[in-house]
């Protein structure tokens, strides 16, 4: 992959510029500077991927780790604190660091495309989003660090030994005082809150760029519905990632400066720490389930060989699930005591929530009924992920009813439901999207089996893994404890659940393979493998750093896929630029530096936290890299360079290869 970006850079030239406060700046378009320095929303996009699959790796790991403890009864494999550690950094990775980079990774690479645009709104801020990500998910891990240094007896901070965040993925006051926990609740107060700044900062983007930068002729009723989610979705963080901001915040100052937000002895409200939280949170599942959604939609009718059916109810349905993702947060708190009144409310706005949830699928099961459906792996994890995604949601509505959810709280059988909806639907949905779109990204096709191996791994592992949760949870096996009696009877489940979670391990792994396989392989795929639809297919594989040698003018809806096999009325004409050629944006440092910087404070002031001398001249340091960082970006200047695309070889090849590389 890294030699086909190279080979685009040979044709063209980086024109090293100076700012205007006369520093040089960075113009390799090669090696590991390119990367570092990177404005392309392509790189990004394949940046934010890696990391995204690097920390579902890790999380992977810890998991494992929870569920060799819990594989029979009476274990003594790890401590109660080291189990608390785990499942808490499982919840946050796998969440924070792993899914929604993966779904930013697609949002960066794949949105841009979509809509003919050579790259996002403000590439620098793009670039300065990633490197923001960088920083807070080092904060959040690097608490392991510490974690073997305390050990080591080299590291012993005030607050005991809660190194590493042991207080759940929730946080939930007063646990996350600093009254019931150390200085590994700061790593992940510190840590949120600078990945708070890089979603905000990537969904503005997305948002402006897609009102903005849209092809001539693709009004809003014409976009591909990925793209359509990826506006959802990006509303969705802006309205939603302020409420945990807020929470946060107040939850520092209580352990900081001894504020009394949740702290119960000054007279706190550790409740509000759960709205404020929820608010947040379940807005933050459709955060991760509407993109999906958007793969799925680009995924079924192109291996239907049909329109997407309902597409204006499709993009209807999103827009209102989103809506109402706000107005049901409280069904989460339904055993706190809210009221008759509240929670006759907000059970029946939970299950309304399910009407266009239900919509979606029906939709989707339209699409596929009379088409010529070619079972590809894509196609497979589509299919895959419609049923496993109404898996979860049954279980979902079993909660909105108030008793059934006094049954069922802190139980396995929650664990059950949104493992389904988590791994089931998003992971499969996402898996789908990497087979879709890795013959774009890397110009190489996937061949062989073993992409369908691994979703046969996949999907009995997780169900083996995930199903037997639910009589856990009937049965009433608790979460969030390290271990359980003999005579309680949960041993043998407990023991499928294992077997199926290194299953599902070995299904991902098999994955990862093939994608390793893939990009190192020799078996290219053209530009249009699948005879798609939607505009990324019209540019090389991988496309060229401009994206588009011309912007394309669109007529109507699948305008690629009409132009291929409609009348001539809806051919593909093309925007002349009249020799002015295309305006590149030029690489900067400093959206890295920035990172950096952040990283050093978020570190620092939770190392302060922990009584270590001198963290607070260290975080003043931070803080005045950032500063700096911002001053020498302002008067960095707008910069750029021109191109002058000339046709590629690829571009004449491609009708051959069209098709022929489909396996």
């Amino acid at each position: 992959m890294a030699d086909s970006y190279a080979s685009h850079a040979e044709a063209h030239t980086l024109q090293p510029t100076r700012s205007l406060l006369g520093l040089k700046r960075p113009d390799h378009s090669t090696g590991l500077v390119d990367w570092l320095t990177t404005v392309d929303h392509k790189k990004i996009g394949i940046l934010y991927a890696v990391f995204g699959l690097f920390f579902f790796l890790i999380g992977g790991i810890e998991v494992l780790v929870l569920r060799l403890q819990l594989s029979g009864p009476e274990l003594k494999l790890i401590s109660a604190q080291t189990y608390n550690q785990l499942f808490m950094m499982h919840g946050t990775t796998m969440i924070f660091l792993a899914v929604m980079p993966l779904i930013s990774g697609f949002f960066n690479y794949i949105m841009p495309l979509q809509i003919g645009a050579r790259d996002v709104a403000f590439p620098r801020l793009n670039a300065f989003s990633l490197w923001v990500f960088v920083a807070g998910a080092i904060v959040l891990n690097i608490s392991w660090l510490f974690q073997i240094l305390q050990v080591s007896g080299l590291f012993s901070p005030e607050g005991g030994t809660d190194v590493v965040p042991a207080v759940g993925w929730f946080g939930y006051a007063p646990l996350s005082t600093g009254q019931y926990s150390g200085i590994g609740a700061d790593f992940w107060i510190f840590g949120l809150q600078i990945l708070g700044v890089a979603s905000i900062a990537s969904s503005l983007n997305f948002i402006v760029t897609i009102l903005n930068m849209r092809a001539p002729g693709l009004t809003m009723m014409r976009l591909p519905v990925f793209t359509w989610m990826t506006l959802v979705t990006s509303m969705l963080v802006i309205f939603a990632f302020p409420a945990l901001t807020i929470g946060l915040l107040e939850l520092m100052f209580d352990r900081l400066f001894g504020t009394s937000f949740f702290r119960v002895d000054s007279g706190g409200q550790p409740i509000l720490w759960q709205h404020l939280f929820w608010i947040f949170g379940h807005p933050e599942v459709y955060i991760l389930v509407l993109p999906a959604m958007g793969v799925i939609s680009e995924i079924l009718p192109t291996f239907s060989r049909k329109p997407l059916f309902g597409y204006p109810i499709i993009v209807f349905s999103g827009a209102v699930i989103g809506f109402l993702g706000f107005a049901v947060w409280s069904h989460h708190m339904f055993t706190t005591g809210l009221g008759e009144v509240a929670t006759a409310a907000f059970s029946l706005l939970t299950m309304a929530i399910a009407v266009p949830t239900g919509v979606k699928i029906f939709n989707w099961i339209g699409t596929l009924w009379g088409g010529r459906i070619k079972f590809t792996v894509p196609m497979v994890y589509g299919i895959g992920f419609i049923w496993m995604f109404m898996m979860g949601g049954f279980s979902g509505i079993m909660h909105a009813a108030a008793p059934a959810d006094a049954q069922q709280q802190d139980t396995y059988f929650v664990v059950a439901h949104f493992h389904y909806v988590i791994i089931g639907g998003i992971v499969m949905a996402m898996f789908g999207g990497i087979y879709y779109w890795l013959p774009k990204v890397t110009g190489k096709m996937w061949s062989g089996s073993l992409g369908y191996w691994a979703v046969g791994f996949v999907v009995f592992g997780l169900n083996l893994a995930f199903f037997p949760m639910h009589y856990l949870g009937l049965l009433g096996m608790p979460r969030r404890t390290h271990t359980y009696l003999e005579a309680s009877g949960f041993g043998p489940l407990n023991l499928v659940v294992t077997i199926g979670a290194f299953v599902l391990a070995f299904g991902i792994l098999l994955v990862v393979i093939d994608i390793i396989k893939t990009i190192r392989g020799k078996h290219l795929a053209g530009n249009d493998p699948w005879d798609a639809r939607t505009l990324e297919w019209i540019t090389t594989s991988p496309p060229k750093v401009y994206n588009f040698d011309a912007t394309p003018i669109v007529k109507c809806r699948d305008a690629f896929w009409y132009a291929k096999h409609g009348d001539a009325r809806y051919r593909l004409d093309y925007v002349d630029d009249h020799g002015h050629g295309v305006h590149m944006p030029s690489q900067s440092w400093f959206p890295l530096m920035m990172g950096v910087g952040m990283c050093i404070m978020g570190v620092s002031l939770s190392l302060k936290a922990g009584g270590v001398p001198l963290m607070g001249y260290v975080g003043i340091a931070g803080i005045c890299i950032v500063a700096l960082g911002n001053y020498l970006w302002l008067f960095e200047g707008p910069g750029g360079y021109h191109l002058h695309p000339e046709p590629d070889e690829s571009d004449a090849s491609d009708e051959s290869s069209t098709g022929t590389a489909n396996p």
